[in-house]
């Protein structure tokens, strides 16, 4: 039996949150024992929200098919996996669990609570990084899911920690990440007036990406249902 929405509301809600707990509150732990080492306090960022990712996903997956993405539930939005009504839900959830997420960071770590970035990511090279980032996010979520769903979870957190380093962004690939992160003025900040651009190319990324699956991987409905089923 498929889990109510507002069940699954709360799988994302928690998701998302845990999600942005980690990118924020590792990126502050990192940077305050990296002693200036930029490359550790980004290793200190990348490991942990790989790992949480894989827990999120086994846990919440079967729920509500663990997007905690907004660009993720366009995806199956644009491939008719859920409803629009169901998507505009999620990503509300997604976005203030991803909200709040930072904020409790902010109080763990004893830093004002309401902070706005003012760390810029602009350009050319960081949003063509995030469009390839999202994209790979979104490819890796489809082809796994027609090949071996079980291993969804490890393959989005192995992806994620990849990305980490081999986009200028360090992958955002996620518009509720990108909001979060324009309240926090700490080391995985981004200045808000940076968001909307990032924001735009996630959804390309992973647009396209819902195209190219199809084309490559020649689903049929496999994938659909899976997803509808969670990870």
């Amino acid at each position: 039996m498929s889990a109510s929405l507002s069940r699954r509301l709360a799988a994302e809600f928690l998701g998302t949150f845990f999600l942005l707990a980690t990118v924020v509150g590792s990126g502050i732990m990192g940077e305050a024992l990296a002693d200036g080492n930029a490359a550790i306090a980004l290793l200190a960022n990348t490991i942990p929200t790989g790992a949480i990712l894989v827990v999120m996903i086994t846990m919440l997956g079967p729920i509500s098919g663990a997007h905690f993405n907004p660009a993720v539930t366009a995806g199956f939005l644009m491939r008719k996996d859920i409803a629009p009504g169901e998507a505009g839900a999620y990503v509300v959830a997604q976005i203030l669990g991803g909200i709040l997420g930072a904020l409790v960071a902010h109080i763990m770590f004893e830093l004002p609570v309401l902070q706005a970035s003012t760390t810029v990511r602009t350009g050319p090279g960081q949003w063509v990084a995030e469009s390839v980032a999202t994209f790979g996010l979104m490819f890796t979520i489809l082809a796994t899911l027609r090949a071996r769903p079980q291993a969804v979870p490890m393959a989005v957190g192995l992806y994620i920690t990849a990305a980490y380093w081999f986009t200028a962004s360090t992958s955002f690939a996620n518009p509720a990440v990108t909001i979060a992160r324009g309240f926090t003025d700490t080391f995985s900040g981004i200045r808000p007036t940076d968001i909307p651009a990032f924001i735009a190319v996630q959804l390309l990324g992973a647009a396209v990406a819902v195209m190219v699956a199809r084309a490559v991987t020649e689903e049929e409905g496999g994938a659909r249902a899976l997803s509808n089923k969670g990870r």
